[in-house]
C-alpha cells in the first residue's frame, strides 16, 4: 500500500477514483464517455449544478454569492482577483506576504495598480504568519493566502478587515469550517482537497462585482462567468466531475466539521512526534503550523539516508520538501487516513531506535 503525502495533486478517496475511472469509459449508463460528452448535455449540466450546490451546502455559502468552476488554476486567479476588485483609476490593494503563492499574487496585482504589502515574513524564510499589522482603510481590498504549502504555515484566525477580503484558499479549503460571508472572494485550485488539477473554484459576492470601472475580458470577468453558470466556454468536464464526486464523499463523511476533527487529529499525531523525537525539528512557528502541510527537518543530515530508506520501505510517498526549501513535508489533505500518518510516525520512531 502507498501512503500518499503528495503536496499536490492530492490524494483522492479510493471510491472517487473508482467512479471517476469508470466514467472515462461510460458515464452512468449514458452510452458515452464523460470526456466525449457535450458539456451542454443534460448529464453534464446536472453534474455542474450538483457540484455548485455541494459547495453551497458544505461551506454554507450565503445568498448573493456565486459559485463557479473555471480554469487556469489559482495562478490565473491571482490576476483575476485583482482585475475584478481593484479600481481602474487610482487602484490600490493591501496584501499579506506569507509565502511563494502570496508573492505570486502580489506580482500579478502590481500589473493593475498600487500594491501595499502591509506585512511579510519573508525575512524569516516565511516561517510564521505576521500578526502585528494595520489594514489601511483606503485600499480596494485585502488579499492573503490562507495556507502556505511550501513553508507549512496556516492562518489559524483570519484577519479583521474594514476592506473587502480576498483569499486564495487552494490548499485548505474544505478542511475546516469557515464563514464565507467574511469574504468577498474565495478562490482555490482543485488539486489539494477537492479533485484533480484542471478546475478552479471561485466563490464571489455578486454585489461587489462589476464595480471597478474596468472593461474586463470575458474569461476574467466573474460576473460574466456567473451569467453563463461556469460555462462561458467549454469547462474542464473531468475535473469538475471528480470534484463533484469528492464533495459528495465529503458530505457522506459528515461534512466539513467532521473532516476538520480528523484533520486536527492527524496534525496532532505528526507534530507530536516531531516535537518528541530528538532527531527531528519543525520549521515553522508552533502557533502557525499548518494542519495540511507539516514541514520538518532532521537535526543532523547524517541520518538522512537511513530515514529515507525507512519511509520508502514503509510505502510512504511524497514527503520530500519543496525543491526551494528542502527537508520534509507531510501533506495531509482530507482524503489521507490517519493510519497513513501513523505509518510515517512509526518510521520516525524506528529511526530514533536505530540511531
Amino acid at each position: 500500500m502507498i501512503h500518499n503525502f503528495s503536496a499536490g495533486p492530492c490524494i483522492l478517496p479510493q471510491e472517487v477514483l473508482k467512479k471517476a475511472s469508470e466514467s472515462v469509459i461510460e458515464l452512468d449508463g449514458h452510452g458515452l464517455s464523460l470526456i466525449e460528452m457535450s458539456h451542454r448535455s443534460k448529464p453534464f449540466v446536472a453534474i455542474m449544478e450538483k457540484a455548485r450546490a455541494l459547495v453551497h451546502e458544505l461551506l454554507g455559502v450565503p445568498e448573493g454569492y456565486t459559485v463557479l468552476f473555471l480554469q487556469g488554476g489559482a495562478t490565473l486567479g491571482f490576476y483575476t482577483a485583482a482585475l475584478n476588485f481593484m479600481k481602474s483609476e487610482s487602484g490600490r490593494a493591501a496584501y499579506l506576504d506569507t509565502g511563494t503563492w502570496s508573492s505570486g499574487a502580489i506580482k500579478e496585482a502590481k500589473l493593475l495598480g498600487d500594491v501595499e504589502v502591509i506585512a511579510s515574513s519573508k525575512d524569516a524564510n516565511y516561517n510564521f504568519i505576521p500578526k502585528d499589522y494595520i489594514v489601511p482603510s483606503n485600499a480596494d481590498y485585502l488579499h492573503f493566502t490562507s495556507n502556505n504549502t511550501i513553508f507549512g504555515t496556516q492562518f489559524k484566525q483570519f484577519p479583521k478587515s474594514p476592506l473587502s477580503m480576498l483569499c486564495d484558499m487552494s490548499s485548505d479549503i474544505f478542511s475546516k469550517e469557515i464563514n464565507v460571508a467574511d469574504f468577498d472572494l474565495i478562490y482555490a485550485g482543485a488539486q489539494k482537497n477537492m479533485g484533480p488539477a484542471g478546475t478552479t473554484l471561485y466563490i464571489a459576492n455578486l454585489e461587489k462585482l462589476g464595480k471597478t470601472g474596468r472593461k474586463l475580458p470575458a474569461m476574467h470577468n466573474l460576473a460574466a462567468q456567473h451569467e453563463k453558470e461556469s460555462m462561458y466556454n467549454t469547462p474542464p468536464v473531468f475535473a469538475v466531475y471528480v470534484s463533484m464526486l469528492t464533495l459528495q464523499w465529503l458530505k457522506d463523511f459528515g461534512g466539513v466539521k467532521a473532516i476538520q476533527k480528523r484533520n486536527e487529529a492527524k496534525a496532532a499525531l505528526i507534530y507530536g512526534e516531531i516535537d518528541r523525537n530528538p532527531l527531528f525539528k519543525g520549521t515553522t512557528a508552533v502557533e502557525d503550523r499548518s494542519n495540511m502541510n507539516a514541514t520538518f527537518v532532521l537535526h543532523n543530515e547524517v541520518h538522512k539516508d537511513a530515514f529515507d530508506a525507512l519511509w520508502k520501505g514503509a510505502g510512504v510517498s511524497g514527503i520530500e520538501g519543496h525543491r526551494s526549501v528542502g527537508g520534509y513535508r507531510a501533506s495531509m489533505y482530507n482524503a489521507l487516513p490517519i493510519e497513513s500518518v501513523q505509518v510515517l510516525v512509526d518510521a520516525m520512531k524506528e529511526l530514533e531506535r536505530k540511531a
